[in-house]
């Protein structure tokens, strides 16, 4: 799933320097074709066949060096044309302790949201059955209600294009506790989130609508979601080494690999997907090898070729140009070829898996950690356009917009942003007006992203090669704006992301001045909150009076009080986005007793605050004291003045736990 990477601002560059050996590689397990597999589309003569021995040597010449480079234990990678096998070939180690080495044909990964495109083949199967419509209310499916957001309800196309508006929700998420599993007839309603978009309007990518689609799916066939898919996927296509049960099945277990935070540190726990169709899928490589090859046969013992052929085709709408969704699967253009794709990152697995139906190609690859740097997503980048490069090239002549129109343009987009992919109306809208997006200008004036660098495998060079369309000189991926009025509305970017758009911050929530003023303010909190006991110390240490007393000494006090809890609340938020960073399952149950007191804590302390420092400056003001004791409190109720805003704007408060 894209828990971690669309959650934080993005993951960090490649290591600067190679790492050292981590000790006797084993050798690496192979599975060949048993002939050579030539390219499948007419390229230039610079393009290299498609065989096992070439793909081998290459794969071996590139992703030993960068695993161990990115301190990743191990990965699976898989190759596939038509209804053969080109390569699946394991690298490093399924268990480091064990020097288990990975073994593609029953080492098992958590491809993490690659498992949606099973849930929407399940889907598919059931609209090719006639019990779904793709565009019907999808209340009819459901034994409880959704709302309808401004008169539209949801159907399936909007959740398979990610359109159907629901806002991002992390408590039923992920766990390393298998008691965090419950049913989907329980989870949907309980794990209901708002909808903060019009369906069909502006993707969203959303894991509970996922969960939801298999919801369906169960209610419509009448089988448990799990057994569904071992019935009529895992079973048809001869998948024994793959399951979406947790934990897994008996037989499985064994050959589960590892996950870990980086080849030199403690494996982790089994992950619990809660959402299960969403993300819970163990799989060997060569079992998606075996999907790969269903779905480039026109869905081969899975779905008629005309359904796997609207599965695969349909191109929903998108910024410009982009990458469009298709339905559960989302383009990926590289070198002239459309790719139909689908990523996924759990908290220690990471995985992509790319289909390139004109050339009858596909690709997988999963890894057991992100690395010590989060690289894993510059490996597979990397893996994806090298692929590209070497087997599928094609001509690439972009235009460019003049110099002085490539300026002005790139000036328009200077600014924060919001992605569609968020929270709005609960608590967690914090982390939005921590994660901003931030688009600012190089030296010689081109924009510059720095949360999408640490994505690829270089530097990033975006040229304007039409009006406001930028691509990426090493990749070819392309930012695109759509401009109304002059003005930037939103804009989305190539590279696996067509189900997000970011909307420019409005200045009552934009990070730019907020995070400094923020800072400001509580540094005037702390001072006032520090200030107090050391000028009692000092009052006594000279025998002094102090000069309130009255009410202007009980508001002066009251003040003080609120200051102090006013940074045990900020103490509190640090620990709970501390603790959600380190493990995103440690917010969804075990500390729900800090959520609670937080949203309990911060409106008493930042209205309490606001309260008593007005309340001090007026008598102040009435009483006449010294300026700086009027300049104190002003700056004070000036604080708390914005800890309110930050409070009521980000919904620091309630008592809700749908988030």
């Amino acid at each position: 799933m894209h828990f971690i990477r669309k959650a934080m601002i993005g993951l960090a560059a490649l290591a600067a320097l190679p790492l050292a050996a981590q000790g006797p590689v084993p050798a690496p397990a192979t599975k060949k074709a048993e002939a050579p597999v030539a390219a499948a589309v007419a390229t230039p003569k610079t393009s290299a066949t498609l065989d096992a021995a070439d793909l081998e040597a290459w794969l071996d010449g590139y992703l030993p060096y960068a695993l161990e480079r990115a301190r990743i234990p191990g990965a699976v990678v898989v190759v596939v044309r038509g209804n053969q096998v080109v390569l699946e070939k394991g690298y490093g180690f399924s268990d480091v302790a064990k020097r288990a080495p990975v073994l593609p044909e029953t080492t098992l990964f958590r491809p993490g949201s690659v498992s949606k495109l099973f849930t929407w083949t399940a889907v598919m199967q059931q609209v090719e059955a006639g019990k779904i419509d793709l565009d019907k209310d999808v209340n009819t499916y459901l034994d409880f209600k959704i709302p309808a957001y401004q008169g539209k309800p949801v159907t399936m196309r909007n959740i398979m294009t990610h359109t159907a508006g629901f806002q991002e929700s992390v408590r039923y998420l992920i766990s390393s506790d298998p008691k965090a599993v419950m049913t989907l007839k329980k989870q949907m309603p309980l794990a209901l989130p708002d909808r903060v978009f019009a369906p069909g309007t502006t993707p969203a990518y959303s894991n509970y609508a996922t969960a939801l689609a298999g919801y369906i799916v169960e209610r419509v066939s009448g089988e448990n979601f799990d057994d569904y898919v071992d019935n009529h996927i895992f079973k048809p296509l001869g998948m024994t080494h793959s399951s979406f049960r947790q934990p897994l099945p008996a037989n499985l277990a064994p050959h589960m690999s590892k996950g870990y935070p980086d080849i030199t540190q403690k494996p982790k726990p089994f992950e619990m997907v809660i959402p299960a169709p969403a993300g819970s899928l163990s799989a060997s490589g060569a079992d998606m090898g075996k999907f790969m090859i269903a779905h480039l046969n026109d869905g081969a013992g899975l779905l008629r070729p005309e359904t796997a052929k609207m599965m695969h085709d349909f191109k929903a709408p998108g910024v410009g140009p982009l990458n469009s969704m298709a339905l559960g699967f989302y383009e990926q253009w590289v070198n002239g070829h459309r790719a139909i794709a689908h990523g996924g990152d759990t908290v220690w697995f990471h995985s992509y898996l790319w289909l390139f139906p004109d050339a009858d190609i596909g690709v997988f690859i999963s890894m057991n950690s992100a690395g010590a740097q989060g690289d894993a997503g510059a490996v597979r980048s990397a893996l994806f356009h090298k692929f590209a490069d070497r087997y599928l090239p094609g001509e690439d002549k972009p235009g460019r917009v003049d110099a002085k129109t490539a300026a002005q343009h790139a000036q328009m987009m200077v600014g924060n942003y919001i992605s569609s992919r968020g929270s709005f109306t609960n608590f967690m809208s914090l982390f939005g007006l921590l994660g901003q997006t931030t688009i600012s200008l190089t030296e010689d004036g081109k924009i510059t992203l720095p949360a999408l660098d640490g994505l690829g495998a270089g530097a990033r060079d975006w040229v304007e090669v039409e009006p406001f369309v930028w691509r990426d000189t090493g990749t070819g991926e392309r930012v695109a704006a759509e401009v109304k009025d002059g003005r930037v509305v939103r804009w989305s970017v190539d590279g696996g992301s067509p189900f997000m758009v970011f909307e420019p911050a409005s200045f009552g929530v934009n990070a730019a001045w907020l995070n400094p003023a923020l800072i400001l303010a509580f540094g005037i909190i702390v001072l006032a909150a520090l200030a107090w006991p050391v000028r009692a110390l000092v009052r006594r240490s000279f025998g002094a009076n102090f000069a309130l007393e009255g009410k202007a000494l009980r508001a002066y006090r009251l003040s003080r009080v609120f200051a102090w809890l006013a940074i045990g609340a900020l103490v509190g938020w640090i620990a709970l986005i501390a603790a959600f960073s380190a493990d995103i399952g440690s917010i969804g149950g075990p500390l729900d007793w800090l959520i609670q007191l937080l949203r309990v804590l911060t409106p008493v302390a930042a209205f309490g605050l606001l309260g008593t420092a007005a309340w001090h400056l007026w008598l102040s003001i009435k009483g006449k004291r010294k300026w700086t004791m009027k300049l104190g409190a002003v700056l004070l109720a000036l604080a708390g003045l914005l800890l309110v805003w930050i409070t009521l704007t980000f919904h620091l408060y309630g008592f809700g736990m749908v988030y």
